[in-house]
């Protein structure tokens, strides 16, 4: 498929979605760009979103919820925030509202999901999913697997299942916007439109939610959506609309921009430009994490080769640092790595510099080790360590006559194939 020019964004032109767009009355057309516009205005009265190309996005994702079963692709929408209080629920509100079949799954077992998604799946809305993919997600891994497979159709999930014990292929193809804490693993991030949540400011003002005048007021957009999308979804299925991006990041949109070519009017140049502006955001965070996970990296070693010390002065980790010939610290900003870029830099994992007494007596600004220890562990954790290997069993002399005691203690647990891991050098 020809995705056009990455650095552009297309104008709707001659092409497979034009036949299509031909067979369109321009009243339906006229509908579709009304119920958008006021869909999106709807939107922006009850949360804050991080920019009016975030509004326009989630304002084709709940579109499209309405034509799912035309996609070959389900983009989740992550809703990610630093902190509580980011609006974070406030938009899933808003969305279980206007989204086609929605579909809580906060609490709701894995088993439930698996049967409930069909031809034509629920819009699945994940509150708090930063805990379906720590490290204590325990049960919910059926529920995690289910998220990272749906986002492609025809990837099923195999379960035994019935009286017969029978393998049954459950499907798993369904749109899902998941709320969190922090960033959701890669493999949704890179599969969804995402929503960088922050506080208002004081000057910001939103709608009171009550459930007596805003449901049925987001039911009627709802209803309007589906009175407007669902006939077209066989037009739908046959668009191929031009995209301003490539690879994944096409897949994802796509639907988001079907649903704007269907609309006509404003909406397909409003939905590239959104498109192109919110993958380019996401390029760049990508690339700073990227770089914060480095530099958290490249701190540890400092503390190792210094004997894991209680803390470091400012000036002393900035030179351990920017001696490194490998790493981009010599390279950073217009000279290299500064005490302000370092601050800057460390400021998400909490961790900033504070006056330290060392040896001499003298203060200085430092960092403490300790202050590093959480930031290790979650984002840039140690390999696990190979379970040490049982110590060879020394063979007893044997006693002419008898056969061979046998060897004390355990046998090493392992696959048929050998041990786990290479045994350490003794």
């Amino acid at each position: 498929m020809d995705h056009g020019d990455p650095g552009t964004v297309p104008e709707p032109g001659p092409g497979t979605g034009d036949r299509e767009r031909a067979d369109l009355t321009a009243d339906r057309d006229q509908d579709g760009t009304v119920v958008l516009d006021e869909l999106r205005a709807a939107i922006g009265r009850y949360v804050v979103l991080p920019s009016e190309e975030a509004l326009t996005a989630v304002t084709l994702w709940v579109a499209a919820s309405h034509i799912q079963p035309a996609l070959q692709h389900a983009p989740r929408l992550a809703v990610v925030g630093p902190t509580k209080g980011c609006g974070k629920s406030r938009v899933l509100d808003v969305l279980h509202e206007t989204v086609s079949r929605p579909m809580m799954t906060v609490n709701t077992s894995p088993a439930v999901v698996f049967r409930v998604i069909g031809e034509d799946p629920p819009t699945l809305l994940v509150d708090e999913a930063d805990t379906i993919f720590g490290p204590k997600a325990g049960d919910k891994e059926d529920l995690r697997g289910l998220l990272n497979a749906g986002h492609q159709r025809n990837r099923p999930a195999w379960r035994i299942s019935g009286p017969e014990h029978k393998p049954t292929a459950f499907p798993t193809f369904a749109m899902a916007a998941l709320a969190g804490i922090g960033d959701l693993p890669d493999t949704i991030m890179d599969r969804a439109i995402v929503l960088r949540m922050q506080k208002r400011k004081p000057g910001e003002k939103i709608a009171a939610f009550r459930s007596r005048y805003s449901v049925p007021e987001l039911n009627a957009l709802r209803d309007r959506l589906a009175s407007w999308l669902i006939p077209l979804r066989g037009a739908a299925d046959r668009l191929v609309p031009a995209m301003p991006v490539e690879d994944r990041a096409a897949d994802t949109w796509e639907p988001l921009v079907i649903v704007a070519d269907l609309a006509g009017g404003h909406w397909p140049a409003r939905a590239r430009t959104a498109c192109l502006a919110m993958t380019r955001n996401e390029v760049v965070q990508d690339e700073q994490t990227t770089l914060k996970t480095r530099l958290l990296r490249d701190i540890r070693r400092v503390f190792e080769h210094q004997g894991d010390t209680e803390a470091l002065r400012s000036h002393d980790l900035l030179a351990a640092l920017v001696q490194d010939a490998e790493a981009p610290w010599a390279e950073y900003g217009t000279k290299d790595l500064n005490a302000y870029h370092l601050a800057n830099l460390l400021r998400d994992f909490g961790i900033s510099p504070a006056n330290q007494r060392f040896e001499n007596g003298r203060q200085a600004k430092a960092y403490a080790r300790n202050q590093f220890l959480d930031a290790w562990a979650r984002y840039c954790p140690d390999p696990a360590p190979l379970a040490p290997a049982a110590e060879e069993a020394v063979p007893a002399r044997r006693v002419p006559g008898k056969p061979p005691a046998s060897p004390s203690g355990t046998l090493p647990i392992g696959p048929p194939s050998g041990p786990v891991g290479p045994r350490p050098a003794r």
